[in-house]
């Protein structure tokens, strides 16, 4: 469904976001990796634990929360699946970073999670994780590599997708109940999201 032009109706308790997707159809120009001591690891068959854990520092502050809802049993099912991999981006041997691919479609590679925790982002380690993503997704018998963000997540995220070189192919408007209401992100999560009960 099409939105008409003009302003359509959110509920209250519900949040509501542009979002983009973006795609490349062949391997980008290779990025300099910036100066750094970060590297990227391959977590093998991940704990639910550790997963909850990357994912929430990574993502909380950017209303990242379907996963979040989700049953050990769910979550497991997803993250362990066939064409599924996980990575971490790892500083001094702590994981601050996210990256998680979805191979399962021949022919396509989707970013599912990319990330990286607060602490890290403008000092280059985005850009590691990206040049990492980008040889690990091109390196398969892929024809296309796609992400999606929204206007919840870090303001220049569309710009940096663009920069590494996806382009936006679709947008939606996407609205849920707000989890910082329900109790699976805290109430002072995404500051720049208003809370409206």
């Amino acid at each position: 469904m099409i939105l008409p032009d003009g302003y359509s109706d959110v509920p209250a308790a519900k949040i509501a976001a542009v979002v983009t997707h973006l795609e490349m159809t062949a391997p980008p120009a290779r990025r300099a990796d910036p100066p750094g001591s970060w590297t990227l690891r391959k977590i093998d068959t991940p704990a639910p634990d550790w997963y909850r854990d990357i994912y929430r520092r990574v993502g909380e502050d950017w209303l990242w929360f379907s996963r979040a809802r989700m049953s050990d049993t769910e979550l497991a099912a997803i993250i362990h699946a066939p064409g599924i991999e996980l990575y971490a981006l790892a500083v001094d041997g702590r994981d601050e970073g996210l990256l998680e691919l979805d191979l399962r479609q021949p022919g396509h590679c989707e970013l599912v999670y990319f990330g990286v925790t607060g602490s890290l982002i403008g000092t280059g380690a985005a850009r590691f994780l990206m040049n990492r993503t980008l040889e690990l997704a091109w390196s398969r018998d892929v024809r296309r590599v796609w992400v999606h963000t929204c206007t919840f997540d870090h303001p220049s995220a569309v710009a940096f997708y663009q920069r590494s070189g996806f382009r936006p192919f679709h947008r939606q408007i996407e609205v849920a109940d707000d989890p910082r209401l329900d109790g699976t992100a805290p109430r002072d999560a995404a500051r720049h999201v208003p809370i409206i009960e």
